[in-house]
């Protein structure tokens, strides 16, 4: 019975870029256009140039060189934000310096970073953790300082050992957050992966482009320009189905949240058995009450409360 909505959902995500490549090429068809080649000829030169010619001498070392810089990224950022997150003296310690280098754009560092590490992989690889870094840790700082304090005093209390602390209680506690960040790195590392290669560099995504451009072969960097919008896809969706796996609880969470909302609509009316033992349970313990009058209404507002529990009586003591 579900089959039927998952796969209408599936096709339904393909029906904008079906439609989108059908207007392009019949556009393209007849608009006779240099710098628009028809969709056939683009189609034509993508299956020459990347099936399978070029993907180990610039798709690959784009991939290896984006999952190098974005893997620091994560390892320093969570690191990182989980220690600020953790020390109110520290994150204030910190803080300018972490809104300073954020300012940044880390392009505006690629000359410091070909300085630094040379032409090589190291440079692009240092440009990518730069600017990633950011959007993990600070995510990663808001994560951890929305943890409520009674989980870790409750974790001193019982004298819970600080690794299990971190990984039962800090860290899914901060996870969705920290997956949201990265989520927003993946986009950004990928911009910062072509921008990388397109300054002295010999091979990549970038190099490519802007060598087709200069080349003025604008099939060719049409091509290029496709294959880094499918792989920021397919990155994407693999991100997602990861998430989807590691927070499998905090979406089952939200869905019982969703029906426990539901249910004091539905059981607002109490039963008639239920009454008398939630009475019996909140009065088991409680001093007994004066009696009311016999017109229903309680005691008089003047009269004196404490009694004395050997003169106890059924009228109000005057």
């Amino acid at each position: 019975m579900r089959t039927a909505p998952r796969v209408g959902n599936f096709l339904l995500q393909f029906l904008l870029p079906a439609a989108l490549l059908l207007g392009y090429g019949v556009w393209s068809a007849q608009a006779d256009s240099f710098y628009f080649p028809p969709l056939t000829e683009i189609g034509s030169t993508f299956a020459e140039t990347w099936l399978f010619e070029r993907v180990p001498v610039d798709l690959l070392p784009s991939v290896s060189r984006l999952a190098a810089g974005y893997g620091l990224a994560v390892v320093v950022g969570v690191t990182a934000g989980i220690a600020l997150g953790l020390s109110r003296r520290a994150r204030l310690t910190a803080e300018p310096v972490v809104e300073f280098l954020r300012a940044l754009p880390a392009p505006a560092l690629i000359p410091f970073a070909l300085l630094l590490f040379g032409t090589g992989t190291n440079s692009k690889v240092f440009i990518i953790a730069l600017g990633t870094v950011w959007p993990i840790l600070l995510n990663t700082i808001d994560g951890v300082r929305g943890l409520e304090s009674q989980q870790l005093d409750m974790a001193r209390s019982y004298r819970i050992p600080s690794r299990s602390v971190l990984l039962h209680i800090i860290l899914p506690a901060a996870s969705p957050r920290i997956f949201a960040g990265m989520r927003t790195s993946l986009s950004i590392g990928i911009i910062l992966m072509v921008i990388s290669e397109m300054v002295a560099s010999a091979n990549g995504l970038g190099y490519f482009i802007l060598q087709s451009q200069r080349g003025f072969e604008i099939p060719e960097m049409w091509t290029g320009i496709v294959v880094i919008g499918l792989l920021g896809f397919v990155l994407n969706w693999l991100f997602l189905r990861v998430e989807a796996r590691v927070l499998f609880w905090h979406r089952g969470a939200k869905g019982l949240l969703g029906e426990s909302a539901a249910a004091p609509t539905a059981d607002a009316a109490p039963t008639a058995d239920a009454a008398p033992t939630s009475a019996a349970a909140l009065t088991a313990d409680a001093p007994t009450p004066v009696a009311a009058t016999a017109d229903g209404r309680g005691p008089d507002t003047a009269t004196t409360p404490n009694v004395p529990s050997t003169a106890r009586s059924s009228r109000p003591v005057s």
